[in-house]
């Protein structure tokens, strides 16, 4: 059976891949393996153009262990000047290559404000993308991060739309510029959790985000990005695999 995001005792230990070579990709994977990864983030738009083959992509996906694999195919990295439709070619190649969950843009075809876009006609592409995405055996997260703080109801607007649009999981990525900006997006946290179908990733950036990294899961979150070992290229806010393995096993003993 293909492994999946949907189906967990605990809250999935995702380790992200932040890697420009194939064997940069599998070292990453094999260390956090080592740490107690259950899931792998591979950061597609990270890898150089000659590694974006199906036979390498099934070669760094092989050191996965049969554990679930999350796709992101996003405009940046190594994938600067890339159209939509070149990233959403990638993800569909990494779905064909042994990838689980793909990572589709809020804005994908249409860029716009808080990386969720309401045109019509991307609209319609996106779910045709999560469709396709869904015929060929694939799970299918919307992202949007957001780029600053919003308020509770500009945060469920966008959480209902994703869903509508065929999201498996729900990813909105905020900020906790304050204290009380933290406090709200914990109550967010808990809203979500108790009026999506959907699963849900509920994250901030931030000076004051760690404790909604850390303690997300308690909230509804379905899994943790972690990095096992921190570079320059990696998101100095996702918190270390060990230390979160061990938080996440304390609350879900």
């Amino acid at each position: 059976m293909k492994p999946t995001f949907l189906t967990y005792q605990k809250p999935l230990l995702c380790a992200m891949i932040q890697a420009t070579t194939a064997e940069e990709a599998i070292c990453q994977i094999v260390n956090a393996s080592y740490d107690g990864a259950e899931a792998f983030g591979v950061q597609l738009e990270c890898l150089r153009r000659e590694d974006r083959t199906l036979e390498t992509l099934k070669k760094i996906f092989s050191y996965c262990e049969n554990k679930p694999i999350y796709m992101t195919s996003y405009r940046y990295s190594n994938s600067t000047g890339y159209t939509d439709d070149d990233c959403a070619q990638l993800l569909l190649l990494g779905l064909e290559a042994g990838g689980t969950l793909c990572d589709i843009m809020g804005d994908m075809f249409c860029k716009a404000q808080y990386e969720l876009t309401y045109d019509q006609e991307a609209v319609r592409k996106q779910k045709e993308l999560a469709a396709k995405i869904h015929a060929m055996g694939g799970e299918v997260l919307f992202s949007s991060h957001v780029g600053t703080f919003l308020s509770e109801e500009e945060i469920m607007k966008i959480a209902f739309a994703q869903q509508d649009r065929g999201a498996d999981v729900v990813k909105i990525v905020t900020h906790a510029q304050t204290h009380e900006q933290l406090m709200t997006d914990i109550n967010i946290c808990d809203r979500l959790n108790r009026e999506l179908k959907s699963k849900f990733l509920f994250l901030a950036n931030g000076p004051h985000c760690k404790l909604l990294r850390q303690m997300g899961a308690a909230l509804g979150c379905c899994m943790y990005l972690t990095v096992q070992h921190y570079m320059p290229v990696s998101s100095k806010e996702q918190p270390q695999l060990r230390a979160t393995k061990a938080l996440r096993d304390a609350m879900f003993n």
